[in-house]
Formats: structure tokens, sequence, C-alpha cells
């Protein structure tokens, strides 16, 4: 049964909630309201750190980020897609920012994981090792359907990095939403 779910459907912080995203060109409607979906252009996380070259540095060294807009308080980060996709975009701002929207505070670490899916979590394991990232958790092949392990970011982030792979028999019959 499972081995038929489409390959962008991943799990969202390992805790068992079921993110679909369409494929590129797809319009999606709003499931109560027969409204299409807005066309987003991006979508990213924007952290608040004073470690903004070393923030930019660490995804550049181990994750191979390109800078695509750099000031003194502000990186933009774009990711090459894999298979087609769209990639991934990541920004930085200073605390000293001189933008006026309330806060953001500078991050503090905490309540938050930033996910990096690959197709090979081991050959990443083994590249952020070597190239002397923190470690936090050991790569790991869990239960629900994934191969990952965790390093920390410069700014504070917890990056989860998952590989998808075959769940253990039967691990989420107890968890899946009835209709």
């Amino acid at each position: 049964m499972y081995s038929t779910l489409p390959r962008r459907i991943f799990l969202a912080a390992g805790l068992g909630l079921f993110v679909a995203r369409p494929a590129l060109g797809q319009t999606q409607t709003h499931a109560n309201h027969g409204v299409p979906a807005m066309k987003i252009r991006d979508l990213y996380p924007l952290i608040t750190t004073p470690a903004l070259a070393e923030a930019r540095d660490f995804y550049v060294t181990h994750f191979g980020f390109q800078v695509a807009f750099e000031a003194t308080w502000f990186v933009y980060l774009t990711g090459s897609g894999e298979d087609g996709t769209c990639g991934a975009t990541l920004a930085f701002m200073h605390p000293d920012h001189p933008s006026n929207p309330p806060g953001p505070e500078t991050f503090n670490g905490l309540g938050m994981i930033l996910t990096v899916e690959t197709s090979d979590a081991a050959a990443l394991f083994e590249s952020l090792q070597r190239g002397g990232a923190p470690i936090v958790h050991p790569l790991t092949d869990e239960d629900w359907g994934q191969r990952r392990f965790m390093t920390r970011d410069p700014a504070g982030v917890l990056v989860d990095v998952v590989e998808q792979i075959e769940p253990a028999a039967g691990f989420w019959d107890p968890y899946m939403v009835q209709d």
C-alpha cells in the first residue's frame, strides 16, 4: 500500500503529519470552497541571527546552496531541485536590520526544525560529518519510513535531513485519520 504513495509525500518533522505537494503546474482547489488556490512564487523561512555569514557559509558549504542576494543585513539563498523539483530557498536577517515590521526577534534555536529532503541521506551524512558540521542525531532508519540525521546550523536551527524509505509494515495503521 505505502509503495504506491506519491514520492512528494513526506513527513513533517517525523511526527506523522502527511503533507502533499502538488505536481508543478497543477492547481489545487480549497477542499471546502472549490476556490482555486493562490499561486505562490516562493515560501521560505527568514531567520533572524547575528551569525549571518556563518549561517550563509553553513548552507553553501554543506548543502550546496547559492547566494542569490546578499546585503550587510540580509542573505537570500537558493538550492537546486532534484528530478524537476523547484528546489529550496532560505533567508537570514541580522537583528540590526533597517526594516521596520514588528519583530522579528533574534531566533533562540527553540521550536523550529528545518527539514531537508534528499535522495541519499547516508551520503549527505558522511559529507557533513567529514566537513565538520555538528551531528546532533545520528543517521537512523525510522520505523515511520525515513532514513534521517540531524545537525544544527550556526543560527541555532535544528536541521533534519531525511530520505524517504519504506515504513515498517503496519506502522501507520494506528495513526491514520479515518474518514
